[in-house]
């Protein structure tokens, strides 16, 4: 078994692990970054979700690199694709004209931004990645990580990392687990945490929120690339949930604010507008329109819509047999929704089927069609030294107090609303709006291991509050902030925890990540303003 050293290890490559690494590079760390699939990006790329942002996000609202990522998507598409010129001037374009973000693109392209990122890093060996590498042990000792063993899914080769400090970047939280590390999963009660919308009763780990398969079509008219049926199609063809108002598969599901019936059909008019509230304007990724007449046969659109929210099981807190289960269930619920809108969707003027959807493998750069990996809402989260409840940053929790609570160890900050999808505890849409919040450092710091720290969505945050920590540029700067306090800890030869209590050292860390161009506090007049919801479609 192959055995290394570094100064840092950071497990797991999506958009944290990947922020992680960058900001210890920048303050002069050795790293070594280790990733399960062979893409980076997690989210943006491996899990085919583009970027959920806050309305301010062009101007403010994000660190310097989440900046440099989006602006080098752009580029990308400037440099690479034949825009229209009046498309390529535009300094904010959105390459997809999707509704759900200014910045709708295709995974493959933030993919090549990351990676371009990361080159420098790696041509003098400061930068190690380990791709398709997963941790399954964790050696600790007297309250440190002394060692993590990652295995290949290639070759089953094992390689064991020593390092100064451990970042779990992992979508689930894996290391917590392995080096029994203190942790919750799931949903806690009000007796826990005081939240208005916590559970009433008991809390229950298993009561997590419901994971996507997501893919990418384009919609060829007069085509046929319909599917082969999938195994699971007649159960998921009749499968109705109590909570929901229509068969699985269709065009009808619940408002999550006030889980109304609502009916959106894929197309309510030709599919090339620039926008519509319909499901293909969602999340799409490509726009024909924004070429010469001809160029391209299609748009694509990124299938990540209620229609295949997986809950009738988790993937933590069950055996490995059953979470492999879900997972599989979750893909088969997705197949099932392309094969249903092939050969049985209603159709706006009449009949029934889109055989012309295709599903676009290529641009996910898988086998099945669907996305490298499961989209994951919702993590193990660490016992921290602070957690932050709703009652921090939630807008009803706080008695209508103006903005949410300021935190003078603030590492940066993020804003979306509380957005819990229905859960494998049967539970529908938790949906409510929140103050634009910080990050705090304690919610970074683990009640007892000294060199671990959570680089994503497994922070000291709860049930319900992931639900607005959880977005793309939030999950970068959680990222980076727990990657620089990792090199400010190693330059400095302090502990996270010892950072976090005196209040001269947080004061200091706080002008290291300042001068990486990390935003500790809001604006004035975007602090206290309560964020309306960035959707049209209302999910």
């Amino acid at each position: 078994m192959k055995e290394l050293k570094t100064q840092v290890l950071v497990v797991g490559g999506g958009l944290g692990g990947v922020a992680a690494a960058l900001s210890a590079l920048r303050l002069g760390c050795q790293v070594i970054l280790t990733e399960e699939t062979d893409w980076l990006g997690g989210q943006m790329t491996a899990q085919a979700v583009p970027p959920d942002e806050h309305p301010w996000i062009e101007t403010t609202g994000c660190t310097a690199t989440y900046r440099q990522l989006r602006n080098g998507i752009r580029d990308v598409y400037r440099r690479n694709y034949p825009l229209k010129p009046e498309v390529a001037a535009a300094p904010t374009f959105n390459p997809g004209q999707g509704n759900v973000s200014f910045l709708c693109h295709e995974p493959r392209v933030s993919l090549a931004v990351i990676q371009s990122m990361l080159l420098p890093y790696q041509a003098g060996m400061q930068l190690q990645i380990f791709y398709q590498y997963k941790p399954v042990e964790v050696a600790a000792h007297a309250d440190t990580v002394q060692a993590v063993t990652l295995q290949s899914s290639l070759t089953d080769e094992r390689i064991t990392i020593q390092a100064y400090y451990v970042l779990d970047a992992t979508e689930l939280g894996d290391l917590l687990e392995l080096g029994q590390v203190e942790h919750i999963c799931g949903a806690e009660s009000q007796a826990q945490t005081g939240e208005p919308h916590a559970l009433p009763g008991d809390p229950d780990p298993l009561d997590q929120q419901a994971v996507s398969a997501c893919f990418i079509v384009d919609y060829i008219p007069g085509g046929d690339f319909t599917i082969e049926k999938p195994a699971e199609y007649d159960f998921w063809r009749d499968y109705k949930a109590d909570f929901w108002p229509a068969k699985q598969l269709s065009w009808d599901y619940a408002e999550p604010i006030d889980l109304s019936a609502v009916h959106c059909p894929i197309f309510d008019g030709p599919s090339d507008r620039t926008e519509a509230i319909d499901l293909w304007h969602y999340r799409r990724i490509f726009y024909r329109k924004h070429y010469a007449e001809g160029l391209y046969a299609s748009d694509m659109t990124v299938v990540n819509w209620p229609q295949i929210d997986y809950w009738l099981g988790p993937l933590v807190g069950v055996s490995p047999a059953e979470a492999a289960r879900n997972a599989q269930r979750a893909k088969q619920l997705s197949l099932s929704f392309m094969y249903w809108m092939q050969t049985e969707a209603p159709r706006l003027e009449g009949g029934y089927g889109y055989p012309g959807l295709r599903l676009r493998a290529d641009a996910v750069g898988s086998q099945d069609g669907l996305a490298k990996t499961i989209y994951i809402r919702e993590s193990r989260r660490i016992q921290a030294q602070f957690t932050v409840t709703e009652n921090h940053v939630g807008v009803s929790a706080r008695d209508n107090q103006q903005g949410a609570q300021q935190f003078a160890d603030s590492v940066g900050i993020g804003t979306y609303r509380i957005d819990l999808h229905p859960s494998a505890a049967l539970r529908t849409y938790i949906d409510i709006p929140s103050w634009p919040f910080q990050i705090p450092l304690g919610s970074l710091i683990p009640v007892r291991v000294k060199n671990l720290l959570p680089a994503c969505k497994n922070l000291g945050v709860t049930h319900i509050t992931n639900g607005c920590y959880r977005e793309h540029p939030t999950e970068w700067n959680i990222g980076e902030s727990a990657g620089a306090l990792a090199a400010y800890c190693i330059k400095n030869h302090f502990l996270p925890q010892q950072v976090s209590k005196d209040q001269k050292l947080t004061a200091d860390f706080q002008k290291t990540l300042e001068g990486l161009g990390v935003q500790l506090t809001w604006p004035e007049e975007i602090r206290l303003t309560a964020r309306d919801k960035n959707n049209p479609l209302g999910f």
